[in-house]
């Protein structure tokens, strides 16, 4: 692990799939604000979503309770390794396209799992990978001018056993400095604080302001663009710390979290038990 300098409490640990040339970032420091001490706590950004839309659904998140898998989330998390896979070593013919998917659900642990929580057998992949050409086949139409890196993770610590962490899917150089892209196979919907959390992360790692994060679907073609500001980024940090001291005061105290109903019900663990969610999830079943 590589230890930045001693005015700085950030610990930070970084992997970049291709090399880089940053831009050094000169304008103040993201500051992270106190928080009492606690139980050693994890913050990603899907973590952070969770938690701005429902507190306790980001308590389930640390208690291990996650939704049921899906087909479409299977193939959108094989369709990023084979982005990554094109990003780094170049086209994929369609007479490999086949043999490539199977090494990549081979490699990756998180797949293997998956497919076995969906009952899904080798036999059955081939709808998977069709599925996943189709992506893959709107994928190679967007440019790649000035790739820096593809799955790039993340992970630093700001404040003592708070760390925070995230995987870039892509970095591209744009006038000198770096642009974040989160790839999406589906729509887009409000997706501001995630993409603002990668540029905080970017930020206390490399300590180089991105000059934008995108999200971008490969299904529709859709591209959110964010230009994150040093005060952005410090309004955002602030919120952060406040999620992580109201989860570790109300696992200290054991008194419920938050639920908000709305559109992220529908996948929750916690469904069945909320009556908010119940109700949301209603409203959203009647369009």
């Amino acid at each position: 692990m590589t230890v930045l300098a001693a005015a700085s409490p950030t610990r930070k640990k970084s992997a970049m799939r291709a090399a880089r040339t940053p831009v050094q970032y000169d304008g103040p420091v993201i500051e992270f604000p106190a928080v009492p001490a606690g139980e050693r706590i994890v913050v990603s950004a899907s973590s952070f979503v969770a938690y701005e839309q429902c507190p306790e659904k980001a308590n389930a998140r640390y208690r291990q309770e996650y939704g049921p898998p899906s087909r479409p989330a299977f193939v959108g998390g094989l369709a990023h390794r084979i982005f990554a896979r094109h990003l780094q070593d170049g086209p994929i013919g369609a007479d490999q396209f086949n043999q490539v998917c199977r090494e990549e659900i081979g490699s990756a642990p998180a797949l293997n799992f998956r497919m076995g929580e969906l009952g899904l057998k080798p036999s059955q992949l081939s709808g998977i990978v069709s599925e996943t050409q189709a992506l893959y086949d709107r994928f190679v139409r967007f440019p790649t001018e000035g790739f820096r890196g593809a799955e790039v993770s993340v992970e630093v610590e700001p404040q003592p056993d708070v760390v925070l962490q995230g995987r870039v899917d892509a970095v591209f150089d744009e006038d000198g400095r770096p642009r974040l892209v989160d790839w999406k196979t589906g729509r887009i919907f409000e997706a501001d604080d995630q993409l603002g959390f990668y540029a905080l992360l970017w930020v206390l790692d490399r300590t180089e302001l991105p000059v934008a994060v995108e999200a971008v679907s490969v299904k529709t073609g859709e591209r959110h663009r964010t230009e994150p500001s040093e005060a952005d980024l410090q309004a955002l940090v602030t919120r952060i710390a406040a999620m992580v001291t109201a989860l570790r005061a109300g696992w200290d105290s054991g008194e419920a979290f938050a639920r908000v109903g709305g559109p992220w019900c529908t996948y929750c663990p916690l469904l069945d038990g909320c009556s908010e969610g119940r109700a949301a999830a209603t409203v959203m079943a009647q369009g």
